[in-house]
């Protein structure tokens, strides 16, 4: 059995953090320092990503596998979980396999619903530009990126997880398996309805959680409550990542003090 590469920190409940594609447990380590003076705080590499194993297989069945195999591995019965974007999908998929290892969800800027646009090509291109092309310092890498990603933020976000190897950089995260389980990742098979406690964050200004996703939402998680960031996108949690810790404690609290 493969486990998951993850980061421990504080005492408390278990409290388990889920980056989102291209990520890894990095991302979320603003949420964790916040949430480590009361609960233990789990920050993981999903598979594929960061430190943990890489895989052919990318779907969220496996995923949420992966994160059962960490909870006995921890002796987890069961803790609040927060997700971002594809994470966010783990922590939805693992809702509906084992929702017995649920206290509570946080899902961060992500809906139970399959995506119809790749929104990742241009990203696919330039990393597949730095595999092929092996470049030797960060400034290369960039400008290799750059030939596809225009946005700044998006190649500084995708450089931190280039590393050296041997003479040249690459990048931790396994970018073949990816992009062949792409239509997985930004795909969604319905489950049955979740009875347990969830709350969706939306970035006022993304689109990955719209109207027209509320009757899936309420579908699977007919007890889900809602809230939006104002002046935020997709990376909500970076943007304002004292407005989202706000959120997410307060909402845990109303769980466990109910």
């Amino acid at each position: 059995m493969m486990l998951l590469n993850y980061k421990e920190q504080g005492n408390g409940d278990p409290l388990i953090l889920i980056h989102g594609l291209f990520g890894s447990l990095d991302n979320l380590g603003l949420l964790a320092r916040q949430f480590e003076t009361e609960y233990r705080v789990i920050s993981v590499d999903l598979r594929n990503h960061g430190r943990s194993f890489h895989s052919d297989i990318h779907n969220y069945h496996e995923l949420a596998n992966d994160l059962v195999n960490l909870f006995d591995h921890l002796s987890i019965t069961s803790a609040h979980i927060v997700g971002h974007s594809m994470g966010g999908k783990v922590a939805m998929a693992l809702a509906s396999q084992s929702p017995q290892l649920i206290q509570s969800l946080s899902i961060l800027d992500m809906a139970p619903v399959a995506y119809p646009e790749r929104k990742h090509d241009a990203v696919f291109s330039g990393l597949h530009k730095i595999l092929n092309n092996k470049p030797t310092t960060r400034k290369e890498a960039d400008d290799l990126l750059a030939t596809s990603i225009v946005d700044p933020g998006v190649r500084q976000f995708l450089s931190k997880s280039l590393y050296k190897e041997q003479e040249h950089l690459t990048l931790r995260f396994n970018v073949n398996a990816l992009f062949d389980n792409y239509a997985q990742i930004i795909g969604w098979d319905n489950i049955p309805a979740f009875e347990g406690d969830v709350i969706f964050i939306k970035g006022q200004n993304s689109d990955y959680i719209l109207a027209e996703h509320q009757a899936n939402i309420i579908s699977q998680f007919p007890n889900a409550k809602a809230h939006i960031v104002n002046g935020t996108g997709h990376w909500l949690h970076a943007e304002k990542p004292e407005t989202i810790y706000r959120v997410i404690k307060r909402f845990i609290e109303k769980v466990t003090n109910r």
